[in-house]
């Protein structure tokens, strides 16, 4: 099993490394697979991600990351950004998701982790083409739902709380979590349209696509 998952790692990471020309199928499964890792962040019986986290979301982003490496350690991926607007919330569009480190690091993990933005400023950062998460926003380690009432509500003031299955999530942590970037090709391909990031988060100008709309509906569900 073990040896499994390292050649299915290693096998993401060189198809990373060329850049290989994905298909539509493969942006649906980036978007199932996105929804499958939130789902597993707000399970009902044993949720990760604090219900008055999820109250105060004005953008919700979910990455799915890899890292492999023994010279050049190398985290890369991808994931979606949904932003809420009157009460509804958008289009998931998808982002690129990053980051490489110098130094001796062996083996290879997998990464998971949802963001919840609660200012409508920081998703526009995003327009730009690379946005460093912890420094072009603050970020810390969200507060988790068995901590009920015993986190600091000026946490939930923060730009970005970060949750993450690769780490320990402890309230007040500063966090630096890599880059994330507009992915407006794959977004041109899920949706068969030309609109970019801005109005597919912004705007109604584009419908869902039906294999999008079970994320629609969970996102929709557990943050009202």
């Amino acid at each position: 099993m073990k040896k499994f998952l390292l050649l299915s790692l290693l096998a993401l990471f060189g198809t990373a490394m060329v850049r290989a020309e994905i298909t539509r199928a493969d942006l649906v499964e980036r978007v199932e697979s996105c929804e499958a890792i939130l789902q597993q962040f707000v399970n009902v019986r044993d949720p990760i991600i604090h219900r008055d986290a999820l109250k105060a979301a004005k953008a919700i982003v979910i990455v799915n990351q890899f890292k492999a490496g023994i010279i050049l350690g190398v985290k890369d991926g991808y994931g979606v950004i949904m932003v809420k607007n009157n009460g509804r919330w958008s289009l998931p569009v998808l982002i690129n998701a990053g980051e490489a480190s110098l130094g001796l690091q062996l083996g290879a993990s997998a990464v998971q982790s949802v963001y919840i933005i609660t200012d409508t400023n920081t998703p526009k950062l995003l327009f730009k083409q690379r946005f460093n998460v912890g420094v072009d926003a603050k970020a810390v380690a969200g507060p988790k739902a068995a901590q009920a009432e015993s986190f600091s509500a000026e946490i939930l003031r923060t730009p970005m709380l970060v949750y993450t299955k690769s780490a320990g999530l402890y309230a007040g942590a500063t966090v630096k979590a890599g880059h994330l970037s507009r992915d407006d090709k794959a977004n041109f391909k899920l949706y068969n349209t030309q609109y970019t990031m801005p109005e597919l988060l912004y705007s109604d100008w584009v419908k869902p696509v039906q294999e999008v709309q079970p994320l629609m509906n969970l996102i929709q569900s557990v943050a009202p």
